[in-house]
Order: C-alpha cells, then structure tokens, then sequence
C-alpha cells in the first residue's frame, strides 16, 4: 500500500495541467468517489489497527496534496475565465512583448575578450576598492611621484581609493601565480574627472599581461596587430607613438585610423584622423620585482585599453556619455533578437 500511495505522488510532482479539460481528468482520477483517493481509504477502513497507524498519516498527506493541486489550476483558470469580457475576440494577436538584450558596453566587452582568448589569455579580475600598494605604489608610483598626478582618484581613506585602473589586478595576479602567465583584466574603474563627449568619472577597461621568459616589443606588437584587425577588420590603419607610463619601460600608445570620419577629421579624433585606443609597454623590472617575480629570468609586456573608446568606434558613436543615459531608443538599436 504504501508503495501504490508514493507511486501516485510521484505522479503528481510530474503532472502538468494546462486546460479546464485536463483539470476535470484530474479531478476524476484522482478526487471523485471511484478515484484513488476513495480507493485508499476504502482500504484504510478495512486495514488492521496496527496498519491503519501506518498507513493513516500517507494517505492523508496525498489527501492534501491532491486537493491543493487542484485548488491552484482551479483558482488559475477561474481567474482566466472571468477575466474574458463577452465582447473579447480569442483569434485576435496577442500584446507584443519586448525582448531586452545586452548592453552595447558588455556586447563589445565579450567580443573584445573573446579575441584574447582565441590566442591563449585567462582571464581574472580584482575588488574595485583597492589599497594604495596595489593600486599605485607596486606599479612604480611612489609617494609624492609626479606621476600620481597623472590619474585624478577618488579616495576612500588615505590609503583606500577606487582603483583608477585594472592595472591593480594584474599586481595582484603577479603576486599569487607563477611565470609563465598570459591574462586579461576586464573591469570597471574610477577618476575623477570632467564628464565629456571622450571621458567619464567612470568607464570600463581591459588590460592584458603576458610574463615569460625572453619576451620581446615584437611580441607585444604582433598581439596587438592581430587583435586590432580582428576587431575592426585589414584594412584597418595603425601607428605606435613612444608614451609614458610608470610601470611600463618602453611604453607606448597605439592608434589607428578614425572609424567615424574615416580620417578626415571629427570631433572625436579631434581633427587628426587618428583615434588612441590603447596603451602598453614592456613590463618595468622594479614592477616584477615588486611582485615577488625574478626580473633577471622574466619579462613581459603589458597593455590596457578603454571600452567605452572602442565601442564608440566599433558602433559608430560620437558621445559615451550615451551608453550610460539607458535611452531605450539607442538601446534598442543593438537588439540582435529577431
């Protein structure tokens, strides 16, 4: 008996009604005088005492289940029904739904990561709020360095800060794991500055970090050729400029061609014909030693690049600040749902 009643149990957590037809079936089988139900306690009645204590609690609980089964398709088609005024039209089309889709920020920052790891890169990411050892002092950025001054950040506490790049997590990174490490760092991060048309006191970057032994500018270049025409196909046009940057030594930035004006000069170029996407370098030996790397044995490059720049090229935007107003008119535009 008790297997026959823990068969029919299982039969309603598989159960699904999905008309009134299928509702009065159920009932039938299960909840009228002839269903299993009245079966169950027919033979209860007849059942020794000893059995009737053992079997008096199970039945009960399907007792229970099987009516509150029935009660809550009962309630949802009754509410149905009464929701139909005479006068509705059944063949009538349905009220459309609109279907959301993902940011233009997180469609670009998937395909950006999705061409790193087409050539061997992790990925790994770090806490927004950062220390002052990871976030300047571990990348060459000492107290009182001019070149603190080069990020405007805001602080937490003297020595808490939002971190103003992802370079943190690759310190990080570096501290935790052994050479050879090839990696991306995807994240938001914070500066105080000015709202514009090309800046944001927050947006969103991708840095990538490669440690290994006898790596070389060339090495850097060639990545960063590949991922580019990847990105924004071979006709694509790129140039490296010497830069600057405290944990990397050389350095550069790369730009390439503007996508918006096709070179002939806009306001996001500002008239030059040339859009800086990145920058990079080879990976300073004090930055590796720093992290507890042996600097005579590896080296590496590193480079970083801002989301919101790329996808303004890639999409055709003029203004970042768009991407964060959440206008649905511009938000539609990248539904790739049909």
């Amino acid at each position: 008996m008790i297997e026959e009643i823990n068969n029919v149990r299982k039969e309603i957590e598989k159960i699904e009604i999905t008309n009134v037809e299928q509702l009065e079936n159920f009932r039938i089988k299960y909840l009228s005088k002839k269903g299993k139900l009245s079966d169950f306690f027919d033979w209860l009645k007849t059942a020794k005492p000893d059995q009737k204590k053992e079997l008096g609690k199970p039945i009960n609980e399907l007792k229970n289940i099987l009516q509150n089964t029935y009660e809550y398709y009962k309630a949802q088609f009754d509410l149905l029904i009464s929701g139909l005024r005479e006068d509705t039209d059944l063949t009538l089309p349905g009220i459309s739904i609109n279907i959301g889709t993902k940011h233009p920020l997180t469609l670009i920052q998937e395909e950006l990561i999705g061409i790193f790891r087409k050539f061997g890169f992790a990925i790994t990411d770090g806490p927004e709020i950062e220390d002052d050892w990871h976030n300047f002092s571990a990348l060459n950025f000492p107290d009182n360095h001019p070149a603190r001054d080069m990020q405007d950040t805001f602080f937490i506490d003297k020595d808490i800060a939002l971190r103003t790049h992802t370079s943190s997590v690759q310190v990080r990174y570096m501290e935790k794991n052994k050479p050879p490490m090839r990696v991306i760092m995807p994240g938001r991060v914070y500066r105080n500055e000015a709202i514009s048309a090309r800046a944001n006191c927050f947006f969103h970057q991708i840095e990538g970090l490669y440690i290994d032994e006898n790596v070389s500018f060339a090495d850097l270049k060639q990545t960063l050729y590949y991922f580019v025409k990847e990105l924004f196909g071979e006709t694509v046009k790129i140039r490296f400029r010497p830069s600057y940057f405290p944990f990397t030594e050389p350095s550069a930035e790369m730009d390439i061609n503007c996508r918006i004006c096709a070179g002939v000069g806009c306001n996001v170029c500002k008239h030059s014909g040339w859009v800086e996407i990145l920058g990079c370098g080879m990976v300073d030996p004090e930055v590796l030693t720093n992290c507890g790397i042996d600097s005579e044995k590896y080296n590496g490059y590193a480079f970083g690049l801002g989301v919101e720049r790329v996808a303004m090229l890639k999409y055709d935007v003029k203004d970042l600040r768009i991407y964060f107003e959440n206008d649905l008119r511009f938000l539609n535009q990248f539904n790739t749902i049909s």
